[in-house]
């Protein structure tokens, strides 16, 4: 193939690599072999010329990676890149030069014709292994010396290290417990306690307990080491997106020196955990997109797997990792769609495409996230305070539970003693005494509650409604119950049947009460209920465990339920059992046999019952969903708002409350977060003026297209993060506290290293024409460093600790700093 020179037709275009594909130029003279050994001057060292071959081209800085800007993955490694020309390129002692930089300046030199030069730019690309690789090794020790720095203090539990530093113990202990998180992080807890030798002892009771001579370092110590990997992660995420030094310099820094995110690195806590594999898939992302003109090769492999693997470790600590996944899913969707438009790509390569990324990213995924629910059912074996959360037949499966290794009769029958239980989480078993209920709370009759514990007062003796015989006698045959039989309980300590009525239910006004009402199992018409399978057909048998039980009040249509509300002393603050008129589909109106007692029939062992792997692991997420919904603060606990996180309103309260304790305050820096802040509005701004004037047709310069992808496409993609983990939590009802901001502030400070680091260059080229233009960008990312150093080193004893008067007191290291009235330290 021939290039663009007019004087030399013998000149030929070749593929040669650096760092990223591009043709040049090498001379070759048709009559000798080395036309430009032969005239080139003595005792010089001679090469082949280069020189470009198209004009539409990037610069080496771009093209190598280290300094300028770089338009999308995609179209990075473009045929025709600018490269720069070593001295005499192309020259002969008599001949005319061939193309390129160095000839235009030769003709003008020449007296030519006058043409404006192109503006130089203000910054200039940095050697790979100093410019990129070096600072990298800067900024990972940095973030490790801040993150490791005091980390033994202060020695005793701090907020919710009481939560996952127990449920690491469990993991040691194999108990089993409920949490709303699924499994990862905690598990990733135990694991590093009982590699760093701690025995599961500590009971981790409240915040402020000492923990003496446990071992509790290594899992703070492995919560720091994750907690450090986000500033690398960070830096080399922007440093892909922008090809800017200076810009991966200034996310990393924020990192840095943020106070909040070294608190919230330094404890036991899922959050490092979480923000870990948030970033990593992120990173994952970046570089799979930076190989896209090289698809299918082993680093393209690599980095799209890393993605998902990164993707089913965010989903398995938090389920808030699904926001990451959706950003990853976005992405794939915008690049398959650009494959899709590409005519030179055949269908079956698309295809290729498509099922790379199902596997890769959908399938690899899932299954490590339920891989993760195999390993935690498998190691948490043994009974323990999560039982009640879960159905009857999920708890006949640890071991030390009530039910494990039980024998009972299968199929429920007439005259069978029953305990019911409520399907809803920790709904209580259906239960009933021989209190009654106040005057004035719907008709005077004896109470029927939910009870969460097991007790005689839960048994029940199932019988048909139009009979008061004694079915376990011998004399009678057995007779099951059956799908849609209309059948009576009756309470076996007090003899009064299970009745309901059109009197208001003592806590929820517009269900119906639920009384035991009769005396030795005579009552009335208001005492018959339809039992019924949820899922079955008229005349199935009900299995003990396993059926899912609805029971329909005869007289009103109304159906039994848990509502969860605490009753008042008088009910023993027991759950309030109601009947309800509203028929809807919930756990709160399903019910199943735990308990059966029938000598007339044969027993099974529950074994032959367990939920199979399928059944617990939904089971399980419908517990999680359930629990995270329902959430609520606890007295006196700091909860905030979404619109107080980006502004930096109100902080959390670690440790210690006065001036006499290691008092440890989460608050972010608050340079940094207002420079985040700040910087959303400003990358808007600069964002949609870039395109209004790319839609109006406005030339722009080589540099400022550069600068304009950059902040575009690479601005875009991190905002777009920022959004996906920021505005959801609007729609949340559950409690909501600051630390769920941290995941979308990764994301808000990679923006400000891309903005400032792309409007610095901007005004760098505005300026070019004098000294100033470089002054504005070899200096203006320093000061902002600076200024965030400062700030940190004015704010640093809220992560490390503060001993003494508080910040009210003018004799307090912090006095002066509380520039909120919001801040409570």
């Amino acid at each position: 193939m021939r290039c663009g020179c007019r004087q030399h037709s013998h000149y030929v275009c070749v593929r040669v690599s650096v760092s990223v594909f591009g043709r040049v130029c090498l001379a070759r003279s048709p009559n000798t072999p080395n036309y430009i050994s032969r005239h080139a001057p003595r005792g010089t060292r001679t090469r082949l010329p280069v020189m470009p071959c198209g004009a539409d081209s990037l610069s080496l800085g771009a093209a190598r990676g280290h300094g300028g800007a770089q338009p999308p993955a995609r179209r990075l490694p473009r045929v025709g890149a600018r490269m720069p020309l070593p001295g005499g390129c192309c020259q002969t002692e008599s001949g005319p030069r061939c193309g390129g930089l160095r000839q235009r300046r030769s003709r003008r030199t020449a007296g030519g014709p006058s043409r404006p030069s192109p503006s130089p730019r203000a910054w200039a690309p940095l050697d790979a292994p100093v410019g990129v690789w070096s600072p990298l090794a800067v900024v990972t020790l940095l973030s490790f010396a801040s993150r490791f720095y005091r980390l033994s203090e202060p020695p005793h539990v701090c907020w919710d290290e009481t939560h996952f530093g127990k449920m690491g113990s469990y993991y040691i202990n194999r108990t089993f417990f409920f949490d709303v998180h699924p499994p990862l992080g905690k598990m990733l807890i135990g694991l590093a306690g009982y590699l760093s030798g701690y025995d599961g002892t500590f009971s981790f009771q409240k915040p402020g307990d000492k923990y003496e001579n446990h071992n509790y370092l290594g899992m703070r110590g492995f919560c720091a080491f994750l907690g450090s990997c986000l500033v690398p992660f960070a830096y080399l995420t922007v440093l892909e997106l922008s090809k800017s030094l200076s810009a991966a310099l200034l996310a990393a820094s924020i990192l840095i020196f943020d106070t909040g995110c070294i608190t919230l690195s330094q404890y036991i806590l899922l959050d490092p955990i979480l923000m870990f594999f948030l970033m990593g898939a992120v990173l994952s992302m970046v570089k799979y997109n930076s190989y896209a003109e090289r698809p299918f090769s082993a680093p393209w492999w690599f980095w799209l797997n890393l993605t998902g693997v990164n993707l089913a470790g965010a989903m398995g600590v938090k389920f808030v990792g699904l926001f990451v996944v959706l950003l990853v899913g976005l992405n794939t969707v915008y690049d398959l769609w650009e494959l899709l438009g590409d005519l030179s790509l055949s269908l079956v390569t698309l295809g290729k495409h498509l099922l790379a990324r199902v596997f890769c990213l959908i399938l690899l995924p899932l299954a490590l996230y339920t891989a993760q629910f195999a390993v935690h059912f498998a190691v948490l074996n043994k009974s323990g305070p999560g039982d009640g959360f879960f159905s009857s037949a999920f708890q006949s499966r640890l071991i030390g539970n009530n039910l494990h290794n039980v024998s009972v009769p299968e199929h429920l029958a007439y005259g069978s003693v029953i305990t019911m239980k409520n399907l809803r989480m920790a709904g209580g078993y259906l239960h009933s005494h021989g209190h009654l209920y106040p005057e004035g709370v719907g008709a005077r009759q004896q109470q029927v509650t939910a009870y969460l514990h097991k007790d005689s007062n839960n048994l029940w003796i199932i019988k048909k409604h139009d009979s008061n015989t004694d079915l376990l006698d011998p004399s009678y045959s057995v007779e099951f119950v059956k799908h849609g039989d209309v059948i009576r309980l009756e309470h076996k300590e007090t003899s009064r049947n299970l009745h309901s009525h059109q009197h208001e239910a003592p806590m929820t006004r517009k269900h119906f009460q639920v009384t035991g009402y009769g005396i030795n199992g005579t009552g009335d018409a208001n005492d018959f209920w339809r039992v019924e399978v949820v899922g079955r057909k008229a005349g199935k048998l009900i299995k003990v465990l396993r059926s899912q039980i609805r029971l329909t009040h005869l007289a009103t249509g109304c159906i039994l339920g848990s509502t969860g509300k605490t009753l008042p002393k008088w009910g023993w603050e027991q759950v309030e059992v109601t009947c309800t008129p509203y028929v809807k589909e919930t756990p709160n109106a399903l019910w199943n046999v735990e308990d059966h007692i029938n000598p007339k029939l044969p027993n099974i062992s529950l074994d032959v019952l367990k939920p199979s792997f399928p059944e617990i692991l939904l089971e399980s997420h419908m517990v999680m969903i359930r629990g995270n919904s329902g959430l609520k603060p606890k007295e006196n606990e700091v909860t905030s708002k979404p619109w107080h996180w980006p502004i930096n309103y109100q902080g959390l309260r670690f440790s210690g409350v006065n001036e006499t304790d290691y008092r440890v305050y989460l608050l972010g820096n608050p340079v940094v977060w207002w420079l985040n802040l700040i910087t959303i509005g400003l990358y808007l701004i600069m964002a949609t003026c870039t395109i209004v004037a790319m839609k109006r047709g406005v030339e722009l310069s080589t540099e400022l297209k550069e600068l304009s992808d950059v902040l575009l496409h690479s601005g875009g993609q991190i905002m777009l993060g920022w959004l996906l983990h920021y505005l959801p939590f609007f729609m949340m009802g559950r409690v909501l506290y600051f630390h769920h901001y941290f995941p979308a502030m990764l994301f808000s400070s990679m923006l400000t290293g891309i903005t400032w680091d792309t409007l610095l260059k901007f005004c760098a080229w505005r300026l070019s024409f004098c000294s100033v233009g470089r002054r504005v960008y070899t200096y203006g990312t320093p000061v902002l460093m600076l200024l965030i150093v400062y700030s940190f080193y004015l704010f640093y004893p809220l992560s490390y600790g503060m001993v003494g008067p508080l910040a009210s007191d003018p004799k307090s290291p912090m006095a002066g700093l509380k520039w909120l009235e919001s801040w409570e330290f």
